[in-house]
């Protein structure tokens, strides 16, 4: 062997398995590292935003048309 030529990834050590459950180990392997690449290039989750930062709450709500509006205006 020269060192141009590529290893094989798979080495069956023992058994005979078929060509079909070869094909689903490679598929089933490379879904996995797929999943895995596709972690590690993920954003990294950001915490929450602070009740504390949240300006909503001071925010009246909406006023509807009705008895007892002008109460509610004041809040």
């Amino acid at each position: 062997m020269t060192g141009h030529e590529k290893q094989p990834h798979l080495v069956v050590v023992r058994g005979e398995p078929t060509a079909e459950e070869l094909a689903a180990l490679t598929a089933v392997l490379s879904a996995h590292a797929a999943a895995a690449r596709a972690a590690a290039e993920a954003p990294a989750p950001t915490a929450p935003a602070s009740g504390w930062r949240d300006r909503s709450r001071t925010l009246r709500p909406r006023l509807h048309p009705g008895p007892g509006t002008w109460r509610r205006s004041l809040r």
